[in-house]
């Protein structure tokens, strides 16, 4: 069994033939999948998708690049946003991305500490999103984790090693995309052999990073296996070892899913 641990099935081209999408995921050995909230205003289509499969878990967030046109949303409204269904297990992505600055700085931080503050209060994981951003990333996290627990999702991780088992000393989830697989990839490789296997979930983040052989597709769930394969490879464990360990990874992190 396969989780992925981060897919938008709110966005085209997944949206337009959900049905056969999921349906090819869960042929493929994904068993559930996790559809993120990237905006307030896209949120009841998450809240759709989950009434009608099965399979299909959410999260709510604000993504950084919306930080701008979602100022409104603070820890309360998160908390009140993620009880409107009991399939929402995370609260994210949130975080800051300092590559493109789609939204001020300042306002990247204020969110991502309003999600933070959400997470800790519903002790649901926080999905992160860092880029161009490591060290005010780990200094916000860290300076989080002082005054109270946190469960931490890195998602989509591409950073440096050195920042990678900084983020594990904090006691956090790092997720793999298709990048890992990518030839010009070969650092990011290097550091998910080293980081260990009970600390490593996996993803899609379809429709987007195609994994190889399959770049410059349109991403989705099923190409996981992809990727599974890959780290497994890298990891020098079975196929199956390895997604058993990954899925444990989420039922710990995230609970058991009904």
């Amino acid at each position: 069994m396969i989780i992925d641990s981060h897919c938008h099935l709110t966005y085209e081209p997944l949206s337009l033939s959900l049905e056969k999408t999921i349906k090819r995921a869960n042929e493929g050995g994904v068993k559930y999948l996790l559809t993120i909230s990237t905006e307030d205003k896209s949120f009841k289509n998450i809240l759709n998708i989950l009434k009608k499969h099965r399979c299909v878990y959410g999260t709510y967030g604000i993504h950084p690049h919306e930080a701008k046109n979602n100022k409104q949303i603070n820890s309360e409204n998160i908390l009140l946003n993620i009880k409107k269904n009991k399939k929402i297990i995370g609260i994210g992505e949130t975080g800051l991305d300092f590559y493109y600055n789609h939204s001020e700085k300042k306002d990247q931080i204020k969110s991502f500490i309003e999600h933070i503050d959400a997470s800790q209060k519903s002790n649901l994981p926080l999905i992160v999103h860092t880029r161009s951003a490591e060290d005010d990333t780990y200094k916000i996290l860290k300076d989080s984790i002082k005054k109270n627990d946190l469960k931490i999702l890195i998602h989509c991780f591409t950073g440096s090693k050195k920042f990678a088992f900084k983020l594990l000393d904090l006691g956090a989830y790092i997720s793999a995309s298709g990048v890992v697989t990518f030839k010009k990839s070969q650092d990011l490789a290097k550091t998910f052999k080293e980081i260990p296997l009970d600390k490593i979930l996996v993803e899609t983040d379809s429709p987007y990073l195609s994994p190889e052989p399959l770049r410059g597709k349109p991403n989705e769930p099923s190409f996981i296996t992809h990727t599974v394969k890959f780290l497994s490879d890298l990891k020098n464990i079975s196929y199956g070892s390895f997604s058993a360990a990954t899925t444990k990874n989420f039922f710990k992190l995230f609970g058991k899913l009904n």
